[in-house]
């Protein structure tokens, strides 16, 4: 009976713990979509950056950075990309009115030697548009065997 107890304890706690992590998810996508709590972005870096030319087979590292010039802070609730061979990475924290933040990418040119590459990362934020689209073009040259 004390065997059953414990194990009964513990899926409670972590079903709790689940249900925890789901509603702090839920609340900040829910703060992101309350126009009382929008804010404005200024894009320090080109929305839509030349990568020059690169081997088939490399990786490259693309960044787009941003200051939050609103009033309230910046909720980044998703970056994504057009495909798979590029791999975004979304903020994990708020970033506050007056700081600045990044929005990184990383993207795999194998198969993809022989030609320009134009790529778009999606970024979904409180915002006014909700989605902005950043774009980098990268020629990928066919890797001499």
């Amino acid at each position: 009976m004390m065997k059953f107890l414990h194990s009964f304890l513990i899926i409670v706690a972590v079903i709790a713990c689940k249900n925890n992590n789901n509603e702090t998810t839920s609340s900040v996508n829910e703060l992101a979509k309350d126009t009382i709590n929008y804010t404005n972005v200024q894009w320090l870096d080109d929305t839509i950056q030349e990568m020059g030319k690169i081997i088939e087979g490399q990786e490259l590292e693309v960044a787009f950075r941003f200051k939050n010039i609103g009033k309230n802070p910046l909720i980044v609730s998703n970056v994504s990309a057009q495909c798979g061979c590029t791999i975004p990475e979304t903020p994990k924290e708020p970033i506050a009115p007056g700081k600045e933040g990044v929005i990184k990418a990383k993207f795999n040119s194998a198969n993809r030697g022989g030609s320009l590459n134009s790529k778009e990362v999606y970024v979904d934020a409180n915002t006014i548009p909700a989605r902005r689209v950043l774009v980098f073009n990268v020629e990928v040259l066919k890797k001499e065997n």
